[in-house]
């Protein structure tokens, strides 16, 4: 029972998971990864025209709402 106890306190930290404890720390470097890469420029670009997209149907229906089609 001390040996085990020894083993425990001078390997890696325990925090509960047990053999999860990796998978979490990749896990978490991973989405580190992903968070840190920029938004290509294509992706942007069609963000923008959702966007322009959405405002020209948005004011179309206020538009035909006040009777001005």
């Amino acid at each position: 029972m001390t040996q085990q106890r020894v083993r425990t306190q001078t390997g890696p930290a325990d925090d509960g998971l047990g053999p999860n404890t990796d998978i979490g720390a990749r896990l978490r470097a991973l989405y580190g990864a992903v968070q840190d890469e920029g938004v290509p420029a294509q992706l942007l670009d069609l963000l923008e025209k959702l966007d322009s997209a959405e405002e020209a149907q948005s004011a179309r229906q206020s538009n035909s709402s006040r009777g001005e089609e």
